[in-house]
C-alpha cells in the first residue's frame, strides 16, 4: 500500500483562516497593515502574558514579516552597531546570527549544556567576563534559544545578564507557548521573538512577532519595520527603516490559527508522550524530554540520540553520495557540493537511519549544525564545551506536526526498529 510521506512538522489549517483572509479582501486591506494585523497582535498579547500560577503580564507584540525580521529589530532596539559583539547561542539556526551580521555587529558563540541542549549559563558568563577582557567592552545583547521548542535556563540567564547590564533577546521562534516555571518563552528579556513560518506551531505562511516590553518599545519598533518614516506630510526619514510589517493576509491567517493554538501544542506533547512510549526499550536511542518540571516544552520537534555504537542497516553507504539539491521537505534553493563530508557532520548510523526512514517515506534530518561549526563563522570568537557538536553528531529529528496522527507514530517507530541490526 502506498503511504503519503510523513514531513517533519508542518501547521495545519482550522478553517477559520479564510473567513479573515475574505474579510481583508471585502474591506479593501491587502496592506501590511489594517485590523487582521491589530487583532492577530490582540490575540497574540493575550496569550505571550497568561501565566499559570500568576497574575498576568502585559507585554506588546509587533507582527513581522519573518522571525530573522524581528531578530534584526530585537537587536537595533538593544542599540546593536557596527563592530560590537553579540553573544548568540551557538546550537541554532542561522538566523538567531545572520541578523548580528546585517548590523555589521560580530556574533559571539557560545555552546550548551547539556540538560536543555542550550545555552550554557556558566559558558555564558566566561565568555561575557573574557569578552570584556580582551576588548574593554561587555556585549550589546545575549541571544539564547528555544532549540526545538525547549525553554533555556532563563532564570540563570536573566540574573547574569542583569549582573552585567546586557539585554537579553530570548529567540523563541521554535518555542512559541512553550513556558518556564509556568511563564511563556518571549517574555522574560527586554525582546522575544516569534516565527510563524509553514513550519512553526502555527503559521502565517511566512511571518514573525516581536515581543516588547511596553508600548514605547511597541512604537519605536513598529516605526523601524515601516521604513523610520518621520511625522511630515511628506516621506522624511532620519533614520534608516526596514519594510518589515506583516500583510494583512498573513495575519488573517494567523487569527484563525490562534484559535486552534492550544490545541496544536496538546497535540506535539500528546506526540512526544507516544514517542517516549514506543521508544522507551529500543537500546541506544533516548528521546530528549523536558530536564525537570519547571520546563514546559512545546515539542515543536520531537527529538532524539542514537548511541555511536549502535549499527543500522546501511551504515556502510551513509555517505557515499553527494547530495545535490534540498533534502526532504528542505526550503530553498542550495548550492551544489563536490564531496559528501565536512569537518563536522552526523555519524554514519544517523546518516544511516535518515536514509532508511525517507526510502519509507518519512522526513527525518539530523539536529542544527553548530554555528561555530559554520564556515561562515569560522573566525568569530567561540566559546565551546563540545555539547554541541557531541549532539550533532549522534542526534536526529522526527515528525510531530498536526498532522502526523498515532498511527503514523507508529509506523516510524516500526521502521526505526526495522532499521537497527
Amino acid at each position: 500500500m502506498k503511504r503519503e510521506r510523513i514531513l517533519l512538522c508542518l501547521a495545519h489549517m482550522s478553517g477559520k483562516e479564510m473567513d479573515f483572509i475574505k474579510e481583508a479582501f471585502d474591506t479593501n486591506w491587502v496592506v501590511p497593515l489594517g485590523p487582521n494585523v491589530n487583532g492577530f497582535e490582540n490575540d497574540l498579547e493575550n496569550f505571550v502574558n497568561s501565566r499559570h500560577d500568576a497574575s498576568p503580564l502585559d507585554k506588546k507584540v509587533v507582527a513581522l514579516s519573518a522571525g530573522t525580521a524581528a531578530v534584526h529589530l530585537a537587536l537595533i532596539g538593544c542599540g546593536v552597531k557596527p563592530g560590537d559583539e553579540v553573544i548568540v547561542q551557538s546550537f541554532t539556526f542561522c538566523a538567531s546570527s545572520h541578523p548580528v551580521t546585517y548590523l555589521g555587529a560580530i556574533p559571539v558563540f557560545v555552546d550548551s549544556e547539556k540538560d536543555s541542549w542550550n545555552i550554557d549559563p556558566e559558558l555564558l558568563e566566561k565568555a561575557i567576563i573574557d569578552r570584556k577582557e580582551k576588548t574593554g567592552r561587555y556585549p550589546k545583547a545575549i541571544v539564547p534559544v528555544a532549540l526545538y521548542g525547549m525553554p533555556y535556563q532563563i532564570d540563570r540567564i536573566m540574573e547574569i545578564a542583569e549582573k552585567y547590564g546586557i539585554p537579553v533577546v530570548e529567540d523563541a521562534a521554535e518555542g512559541f507557548g512553550s513556558r518556564y516555571d509556568g511563564q511563556v518563552l518571549g517574555t522574560f528579556g527586554k525582546y522575544g521573538v516569534l516565527s510563524f513560518n509553514g513550519n512553526k506551531m502555527i503559521t502565517t505562511s511566512g511571518g514573525g512577532a516581536l515581543i516588547c516590553a511596553d508600548d514605547d518599545a511597541k512604537k519605536e519598533i513598529m516605526w523601524y519595520a515601516t521604513q523610520a518614516r518621520e511625522s511630515y506630510p511628506y516621506y522624511q526619514h532620519e533614520a534608516i527603516g526596514f519594510n518589515y510589517r506583516m500583510s494583512n493576509i498573513c495575519a488573517g491567517i494567523g487569527r484563525g490559527q490562534m484559535t486552534v493554538v492550544d490545541e496544536h501544542i496538546a497535540h506535539h506533547k500528546h506526540v512526544q508522550a507516544l514517542y517516549r512510549e514506543l521508544l522507551k526499550d529500543v537500546k541506544g536511542i533516548t528521546l530528549h524530554e523536558n530536564p525537570s518540571d519547571r520546563y514546559d516544552s512545546n515539542f515543536w520537534l520531537c527529538t532524539a540520540t542514537i548511541d555511536a555504537d549502535v549499527k543500522v542497516i546501511g551504515e556502510e553507504n551513509a555517505y557515499a553520495e553527494v547530495i545535490t539539491g534540498a533534502v526532504g521537505g528542505a526550503a530553498g534553493v542550495t548550492h551544489a557540493t563536490k564531496t559528501p563530508h565536512t569537518d563536522c557532520e552526523p555519524n554514519a548510523n544517523v546518516e544511516a537511519l535518515r536514509l532508511a526512514l525517507d526510502a519509507a517515506g518519512i522526513e527525518s534530518r539530523p539536529l542544527w549544525k553548530p554555528m561555530h561549526k559554520q564556515p561562515v563563522y569560522a573566525n568569530n570568537p567561540a566559546y565551546v564545551n563540545g555539547v554541541s557538536e557531541e549532539l550533532f553528531k549522534v542526534g536526529f529529528c522526527l515528525p510531530s506536526g498536526p498532522w502526523v496522527t498515532d498511527d503514523d507514530v507508529h509506523y516510524i517507530v516500526d521502521n526505526i526498529k526495522k532499521a537497527l541490526i
